[in-house]
């Protein structure tokens, strides 16, 4: 059993030493392959040594060999040079002129049709008038919805009427035209200066020529000073009439001469601080508010009669300060403490509607021709009012405003100056 063993172990060696012999025997074939290789291109390169330079080039092109690199500039050598296409002339003519060709690529990206075209953006959006901001701009029940273009038209007009047409820094075509002639003008000022000499200084056509004298006058209530605070001086609208009222309770009116001012009437209310006192626009009344009363008076110069008006039918108001008239006579406007602005009539002191805003009501003013009411809020929201419709035609917030004070409309009705408790914007 033993020897069976070491001649099949021995067996197994024999094979394994075959396949090593094999690999030995192609390494040796590789390594003389090389070899002759090696040998031939030392051969060639020992017989191009010996040849022209010409011979030279022409083997290496047609043979090959390690020196590439200089195929290109032998073939650019024997072909001579390379006549310039019309392609090429074209593209250096095109560099040549650099504007040109931005000018030609901006135009070509113009030309250029989108690659995609989204149909909803071609559709007109429309919006719906039902919103509770926008239910005053609809003219009819049906019109529940609107187009962009509508609505921004609409909101134009409602603009247009509330400041009482086009404003002149919102029309364009106006600025433009007023810009051309202003420096036309100021061009053709500029020739003439230059065309003659001279003293360019002229008279004044309104002030008096010499030095302006000021004087003085003694106080327009010294015969009668005022025992409390006085929160209304007021000159007669006609009449060379002033008018003081304060916290002493009365309604002074003095004869404005500048030199003694004489006291015409004086009226007593009694038990009633006067908070605000104004005369009415014919100047034949005066409307007192006290500072904690629910009722005012109206004081009838004409009759010399002293009118209280104890409570106004619809107004539930504890208390009744701060109000304004129209200038048209026709209205007096009692803004409440609750943000409740009542339009009363000033010829029957009754009340014809209520109008509300958001928050408390600091500050009102008619306009000049007593079409439109704006009132401003603590919050800085000024609401301009339709006083026919009694209905809002517009909204605005005064940015910056800390705590609203008072309000006041030109005379032209294109601006509007707010005061408020800390500052003053315009």
């Amino acid at each position: 059993m033993k020897v069976a063993k070491k001649v099949s172990k021995g067996t197994k060696a024999g094979k394994m030493t075959k396949p090593k012999r094999t690999a030995k025997r192609l390494l040796v074939v590789a390594n003389q392959a090389a070899a002759a290789e090696a040998a031939r291109r030392a051969r060639h390169l020992k017989a191009l040594s010996c040849v022209s330079g010409a011979e030279r080039e022409l083997e290496e092109l047609v043979f090959g060999d390690s020196l590439t690199g200089e195929e290109d500039e032998l073939l650019r050598r024997l072909a001579g040079p390379r006549p310039v296409t019309a392609a090429e002339e074209k593209n250096l003519q095109e560099e040549s002129s650099d504007s040109g060709v931005e000018n030609e690529a901006k135009r070509d990206l113009l030309l250029k049709s989108p690659a995609w075209v989204d149909e909803d953006d071609e559709a007109e959006e429309n919006v719906d008038m039902t919103h509770k901001y926008r239910k005053v701009l609809m003219k009819s029940d049906a019109e529940t919805m609107l187009t962009k273009k509508k609505l921004k038209k609409r909101l134009e007009e409602q603009f247009q009427q509330a400041m009482g047409g086009v404003p002149a820094w919102a029309d364009l075509e106006n600025r433009k035209s007023s810009k051309r002639t202003l420096s036309d003008s100021d061009s053709d000022e500029d020739d003439d200066l230059l065309r003659r000499t001279g003293n360019f200084i002229t008279s004044s056509e309104s002030l008096p020529r010499g030095i302006l004298k000021m004087s003085t006058c003694p106080p327009a209530n010294q015969e009668r000073f005022a025992n409390g605070k006085l929160v209304t001086v007021q000159f007669h609208p006609s009449a060379q009439v002033v008018m003081t009222a304060g916290h002493d309770r009365s309604v002074s009116l003095f004869q404005v001469d500048g030199i003694r001012n004489p006291k015409i009437q004086s009226i007593y209310l009694e038990s009633f601080p006067i908070y605000k006192a104004h005369f009415s626009m014919d100047g034949e009344q005066v409307i007192a508010t006290g500072t904690h009363h629910s009722m005012f008076f109206v004081y009838d110069m004409m009759a010399g009669s002293i009118i209280p008006i104890p409570k106004v039918r619809g107004v539930e108001e504890k208390f009744l300060r701060n109000f304004e008239l129209s200038p048209d006579g026709s209205f007096m406007l009692l803004i409440g403490n609750s943000g409740y602005l009542h339009l009363l009539s000033m010829k029957t002191k009754e009340l014809i509607s209520t109008m509300k805003v958001n928050g408390r009501c600091t500050a009102s003013a008619f306009t000049p021709d007593s079409s439109k009411i704006y009132s401003y809020s603590k919050e800085g929201e000024v609401f301009i009012w339709d006083v026919r419709s009694r209905k809002s035609l517009h909204k605005f917030e005064d940015e910056g405003s800390l705590e609203g004070k008072c309000i006041a409309v030109s005379k032209n009705n294109q601006y509007v100056a707010c005061g408020l408790k800390h500052y003053s914007f315009f």
